[in-house]
């Protein structure tokens, strides 16, 4: 029986994964489960699953959660803040962590999970882009086992050769590919992207996402993130990390081998197949996902992504190439942008200008330790609302 904490539970890729949970519950029970705010969602979930631990933000819904449980008959105990999360991540009697925490909210705990020594089911993106060396480090010398959940590097982790051990080049890797759905804004005009609302920005045509991941998809910033994650997860320099758009979203990414060879994972658009794939690995479970019909897809297109369409995914390849803290300004800035969008106070092509006009500003320090790497998110996230203001 494995013992799982879900952080972030009531966004898609919790909901997803108490999903996959609920179809094995001869091999899965839930330890934790943890919300931000979104209290009666969590309390639903509780009830189902009852985990031990219940997680939020604050003082107010921890009191307010409780008294959910009450009425509920719940015994399940309550705690709040991000020290709670890091100790339901860390805790003895979880052997699992599904760390799907949207932003650098999700970086505390996450680490606090491969510091444990836990099997970290990794869909926030963040803990690797803000903190890659580190992350890494931490992972090694902890033992913990590392599996992606962001569909791409699930497709590229199952498109490598068991024991690749991050070093591509003695495994005859030539390229990974990571493919892109191009997003809603795809063949829409460029010069009237200046005027994309955010109910369009967050329609995607293939995934159901939360609004910041949606939006981020929309600029392809989502695409340049998982460059930056994929540099730290395989190993593979930014020469050697290639997106290629697919707008049917059926290959979910592919590696190429230096005898010409291409390997491709292809399913339908649906977080399950990763999730459950990461949570029984080297196994196979059912995950709910129907086999995708290539008959009836028909074909497959793929197009090479344009920097001018999408400046955004050229901001994250400089920010990999210029190294040290320069991921985490770039990432700090994004989140800062993407919500002032979101919150109507920019407009959508605002967002790489917002970014662009950081990553100018702040100088790309070395990343020493977590502590002054928070600092210099602090700093972006500064910079980044003076520009907005």
């Amino acid at each position: 029986m494995q013992r799982i904490t879900i952080l972030g539970a009531t966004g898609s890729i919790g909901v997803s994964t108490l999903d996959v949970v609920a179809r094995h519950p001869d091999r899965y029970r839930v330890h934790a489960l943890t919300a931000h705010q979104r209290v009666d969602e969590l309390a639903e979930q509780c009830a189902r699953f009852k985990p031990d631990v219940a997680v939020v933000g604050t003082a107010a819904a921890a009191d307010r959660l409780a008294g959910l449980f009450k009425t509920k008959g719940l015994t399940t105990a309550v705690e709040y803040g991000e020290a709670a999360l890091c100790r339901v991540a860390s805790s003895a009697d979880c052997d699992a962590v599904m760390a799907a925490i949207v932003g650098a909210a999700g970086l505390a705990p996450t680490l606090a999970a491969a510091k444990a020594g836990k099997k970290v089911l990794l869909a926030n993106k963040e803990a690797l882009v803000m903190s890659g060396r580190l992350f890494m480090e931490a992972i090694a010398a902890s033992g913990a086992t590392l599996l992606p959940i962001d569909s791409e590097h699930n497709a590229i982790f199952q498109c490598l050769p068991h024991g690749y051990g991050r070093v591509p080049d003695n495994h005859g890797v030539a390229k990974v590919l990571l493919t892109a759905s191009g997003g809603p804004f795809l063949h829409r005009a460029v010069e009237t992207l200046e005027n994309v609302t955010p109910e369009e920005a967050v329609a995607h045509p293939n995934w159901v996402m939360g609004r910041k991941i949606s939006v981020d998809s929309a600029t392809m910033m989502n695409k340049g993130l998982e460059v930056i994650e994929a540099h730290w997860l395989f190993g593979a320099p930014a020469s050697q990390i290639e997106v290629v758009i697919h707008p049917q979203s059926v290959i979910h990414s592919m590696v190429s081998y230096v005898d010409g060879s291409v390997l491709a994972q292809l399913g339908n658009p649906d977080m399950r197949t990763p999730i459950a794939h990461a949570l029984a690995y080297p196994e196979r479970i059912t995950s709910g996902v129907a086999a995708v019909d290539l008959v009836k897809i028909g074909q497959l297109a793929f197009h090479r992504p344009d920097f001018t369409r999408f400046p955004c995914l050229r901001l994250a390849y400089e920010a990999l190439s210029a190294g040290g803290t320069a991921p985490a300004i770039l990432n700090a800035a994004n989140e800062v942008a993407v919500q002032a969008f979101l919150d109507r106070k920019i407009g959508f092509r605002a967002i790489d200008r917002v970014i662009d006009q950081v990553m100018e500003r702040l100088p790309h320090g070395e990343l020493s330790d977590i502590g002054a790497l928070l600092e210099q998110d602090l700093r972006a996230r500064e910079a980044a609302q003076s520009f907005i203001q």
